[in-house]
């Protein structure tokens, strides 16, 4: 698929995979409308890649659809990347039986909001805009790839809430898919593993850590860089082959319990 022309919006764009991502489309010639909530970096690259700064908290579906109608206005939306997300670590129960020590309930369901029903709310609402667009060749309309996580498949102690929430970004690819299969949109995931992103912190410490959690990879014994996920993203983006799938991009690991 030819986004030269296009418009494309990336959530979670303005640092780490979100911005390789931006970067990756822009250079096929789309417009690329950054969503997130960094203003700063957000508007930087923007700057940077000649697209759009729209502040977006993605359990917000009134920002979602701006970021949509932004887009649509510097060209039509054919491709969208769900990338923005948070983390949280804490195990199920706690070790003194207290009901109080608990997984903290709302703090699950805030993981959920933000990386499974708002990557769903984007993409169902991009998804409706793009079956406006004129055709191209093969009826295809637009895509959409979304950002899951190896943590999908290999949880580690702790983490119920984010396996959760990519778990259920994983198990709407087929059938979301096959649904938008009606207007010519294709849907795909990405499932990274251990990426070199800002959330491991910076220095002479960072750097040790994240080299010894390399070694736990398969090959290359390091971590991914931003771009070799993007790498990917583009593809999905512009291979009008490829619908439906889940991608891992991880060096082969395996996540062991902890």
């Amino acid at each position: 698929m030819d986004i030269n022309g296009a418009s494309a919006i990336v959530t979670g764009g303005a640092s780490g995979i979100g911005a390789a991502s931006a970067r990756r489309l822009a250079a096929r010639g789309a417009k690329v409308v950054i969503a997130d909530l960094k203003a700063e970096d957000g508007e930087a690259l923007a700057t940077e890649i000649g697209g759009q700064f729209v502040k977006v908290d993605v359990t917000s579906t009134d920002d979602i659809i701006a970021a949509i109608e932004a887009a649509k206005k510097l060209g039509p939306l054919r491709a969208v990347v769900n990338s923005a997300g948070i983390g949280w670590a804490q195990r199920t129960i706690g070790r003194d039986g207290e009901y109080s020590s608990a997984h903290d309930l709302n703090l699950y369901k805030k993981v959920i909001e933000i990386n499974l029903i708002g990557t769903f709310d984007m993409t169902r609402l991009a998804a409706t805009a793009m079956s406006q667009n004129e055709p191209l060749e093969n009826n295809e309309r637009g895509a959409i790839v979304n950002m899951a996580s190896v943590a999908a498949f290999d949880g580690q102690i702790g983490q119920a809430a984010y396996s959760s929430s990519k778990g259920g970004v994983v198990g709407m690819t087929l059938p979301v898919a096959r649904d938008l299969s009606a207007v010519g949109v294709r849907l795909n995931t990405v499932a990274p593993g251990l990426i070199n992103t800002p959330i491991y912190g910076e220095g002479p410490d960072a750097e040790a850590f994240k080299a010894k959690l390399g070694e736990s990879v398969l090959f290359p014994k390091r971590l991914g860089l931003p771009d070799e996920l993007a790498s990917m993203v583009e593809e999905l983006i512009t291979n009008s082959y490829m619908n439906a799938e889940v991608i891992r991009v991880d060096g082969g690991i395996r996540m062991p319990p902890k």
